[in-house]
C-alpha cells in the first residue's frame, strides 16, 4: 500500500470516527430526562462488548468443546465470586483441562 493511499484511509477512519463522537453533542444539546432513553444509554456500552466478546470467546481456543466448557466454568464461578482474577483463572482451567485431556 502506497503513502497515498494509507493517508486517504486514515483520514477516512478519523473523520468516521469523529462524527460518531461530535453528533450526539450537536444533536443533545440538553440534559436527558426520559427514563427510557437514559436506560437504554446506560446499557449500551454492556450490549457492545457483549455482542463484541462472546462470538470471539469460541474462536479463541483450538476447539469450540474447550470453549464451551471455558464459558460453562466463567458462569459458575462468577456466580460464586466476585473476584476477576477468579474467574479468569477458573475458565483457563477449565479449557486447559479440556483440551489436555477430553480433546
Amino acid at each position: 500500500m502506497n503513502y497515498k493511499v494509507f493517508l486517504i484511509y486514515l483520514f477516512v477512519m478519523a473523520f468516521s470516527t469523529y462524527l460518531v463522537r461530535v453528533i450526539p453533542f450537536i444533536l443533545i444539546r440538553h440534559k436527558i430526562e426520559n427514563r427510557f432513553v437514559k436506560s437504554f444509554l446506560y446499557y449500551v456500552p454492556y450490549t457492545v462488548l457483549t455482542a463484541m466478546t462472546f462470538p470471539a470467546m469460541f474462536f479463541a481456543t483450538n476447539h469450540v468443546l474447550s470453549a464451551a466448557a471455558g464459558f460453562v466454568a466463567a458462569i459458575i464461578v462468577s456466580s460464586k465470586t466476585t473476584s476477576l482474577i477468579k474467574v479468569a483463572a477458573g475458565t483457563c482451567l477449565a479449557v486447559l483441562v479440556v483440551e489436555l485431556y477430553f480433546i
